[in-house]
C-alpha cells in the first residue's frame, strides 16, 4: 500500500502542537493598514482548529 503524501498547502499554514492545531487567522495577510489596530493585534495571536477540523486534517498532515 502507497504511502499517503503531506498535503503541502496545508502544512504551510497549520501548525501541529501538543494536544491541537494551531491555525493563522483569516484577512491578516495584505491591506492591514486600512484596519483598525485592534483587528491587526487579534490576527496575530491565530487561532486553534476545531476538533471536527482535526479529525479531518489528520491524514493531510
Amino acid at each position: 500500500m502507497p504511502k499517503i503524501k503531506t498535503h503541502k498547502g496545508t502544512a504551510k499554514v497549520v501548525k501541529a502542537r501538543k494536544n491541537d492545531y494551531k491555525i493563522g487567522r483569516p484577512g491578516s495577510r495584505h491591506n492591514t493598514g486600512a484596519k483598525s489596530t485592534n483587528v491587526n493585534r487579534k490576527n496575530r495571536k491565530g487561532s486553534n482548529l476545531s476538533k471536527a477540523d482535526q479529525n479531518r486534517l489528520k491524514n493531510l498532515i
